[in-house]
């Protein structure tokens, strides 16, 4: 078993090394440093905190009732992290990118996964200039809280309906990445209302231009995240029972 993960992890090392070596320009999807006005910048950081307790908790538990599932939390967020980093220019100047948070959601909830994206942003802030420090707060509420809510819900939702295994995974990755950019999308309009039409006119406009590229990033992300949580299912069948990810 630990093989196997052992596999799977080293191409997922080799694309972090490549996107660390590679110069690239600073834009990305993730709000970037200094973008938002200090007062919204502020809110989100107070909004998203509850979330990052109950993530650290919900690790803590589930980490001390099986320290086995470390490894499988581990390549949660290096899923995520490698994902993230990889950036496809948009229309606008800036980048898409998928996300990643719809696996570790599935397999340990949105509570941990808000922790792990929170720490796959830092990180990626600070190595990759993706993102950035004033607004980690709200990348963290739309990348590491609303995505991964989005995910293991239309998760759950289908399992429980009876839907195939391969088209809740799909659903909840790909739904749960276009989430993320609704919600990026209505964070800057509300920083930024147009002059004709406010809050709603900017929404329209900013999830327009995200949509060119999300869209297809979105159905990527969903087969890349079936493919690695079919292997997970023919090789880690019971850590999974565990996590009640199968019944």
């Amino acid at each position: 078993m630990y093989r196997r993960l052992f596999q799977l992890a080293i191409p997922a090392m080799y694309v972090i090394v490549v996107s660390l070596s590679l110069p690239r320009p600073a834009y990305a999807m993730h709000i970037m440093e200094g973008f938002l006005p200090l007062e919204w910048a502020g809110l989100w950081f107070l909004m998203v905190i509850p979330f990052w307790v109950a993530g650290l908790l919900a690790v803590k538990a589930k980490v001390e009732g099986n320290p086995s599932l470390k490894l499988l939390l581990g390549l949660a967020g290096a899923f995520a992290f490698v994902l993230s980093a990889l950036k496809l220019p948009s229309v606008t100047g800036s980048c898409s990118h998928p996300t990643g948070v719809g696996l570790g959601a599935i397999l340990f909830g949105p509570a941990v996964m808000s922790l792990l994206g929170a720490i796959v942003l830092l990180f990626q802030a600070l190595l990759l200039a993706h993102g950035g420090l004033t607004t980690l707060g709200a990348n963290a509420f739309s990348m590491a809280v609303v995505g991964p809510l989005v995910s293991y819900g239309i998760y759950r939702f289908l399992r429980k309906g009876k839907a195939p295994l391969w088209l809740a995974t799909f659903l909840a990755a790909a739904l749960g990445n276009l989430s993320t950019y609704v919600t990026t999308a209505f964070q800057l309009a509300l920083a930024f209302p147009a002059e004709q039409g406010g809050i709603s006119a900017s929404l329209v406009k900013f999830m327009a231009v995200f949509a060119v590229t999300q869209v297809p990033l979105a159905v990527i992300e969903g087969l890349l995240t079936v493919a690695v949580f079919n292997f997970l299912v023919a090789y880690n069948k019971e850590e999974l029972k565990d996590l009640a990810v199968l019944s």
